[in-house]
């Protein structure tokens, strides 16, 4: 008489999780930290176009390269480099001690995007300079803070995003509560894929929102 084989609990539990891992993990690469200035200065010149009227296309294309060069590609290709010559021991940087000198080395290429745009005589608007000095700060924090725990990166610039579009609501007279509401949905996603993957404490998540939003409103009330 043959008999019916239940599946063990524990087994379902690795099998449903697997693909939320995949999923998560994938979601990390997508909204990962690096992307974020310029995925953020081109939002803001769709978000608020206002902030742009009088200034030629081909001036505000010329901002934006000068932000993925500079906020984008350099810290990738310095980050890229530090594997083989052992500074890091893998492109996730696991541990907090991994994390300081692609730190350090962003630090650098974030002061000077943040520098070359406060002395553009172009003018570029307030908002974008709001945002790069914020970033400058932000990456500064996460250092200081990395020293004592591993605060997610992730989150800090979820944080960041939310912030940036409080400054943006202060701003601008136009309605942004959807794009605020999805900031948020979307910061959540990022907390909760960090979470998924154990990457981080719960209250290194939680920091990381903090220092975000933070730095971009300190940065406005700086520079206003």
């Amino acid at each position: 008489m043959s008999t019916i084989q239940h599946p063990i609990p524990h087994q379902i539990t690795v099998s449903q999780s697997k693909p939320l891992r995949i999923l998560a993990e994938a979601i990390s690469y997508i909204l990962h930290p690096v992307f974020f200035p310029l995925v953020m200065a081109a939002a803001i010149t769709f978000l608020a176009p206002s902030f742009f009227v009088g200034v030629p296309d081909k001036q505000v294309k010329l901002w934006l390269l000068s932000i993925a060069i500079t906020g984008v590609f350099f810290p990738l290709f310095s980050t890229a480099l530090m594997k083989p010559l052992g500074f890091i021991g893998s492109f996730k940087m696991e541990t907090a001690r991994e994390r300081t000198i692609p730190l350090m080395a962003t630090m650098m290429f974030y002061f000077w995007v943040s520098h070359a745009f406060n002395s553009m005589n172009t003018n570029p608007p307030l908002i974008l300079k709001v945002l790069l000095l914020g970033n400058f700060w932000g990456v500064i924090l996460l250092f200081i803070v990395n020293i004592f725990t591993k605060v997610s990166m992730h989150t800090s610039v979820a944080g960041g995003m939310v912030g940036i579009i409080l400054v943006l609501m202060i701003l601008s007279p136009a309605n942004l509560a959807i794009p605020l509401i999805a900031s948020i949905i979307i910061a959540g996603i990022m907390g909760t894929a960090r979470m998924i993957l154990g990457a981080h404490q719960r209250g290194d998540i939680w920091l990381g929102y903090i220092i975000g939003v933070l730095v971009q409103l300190g940065a406005y009330w700086y520079m206003k």
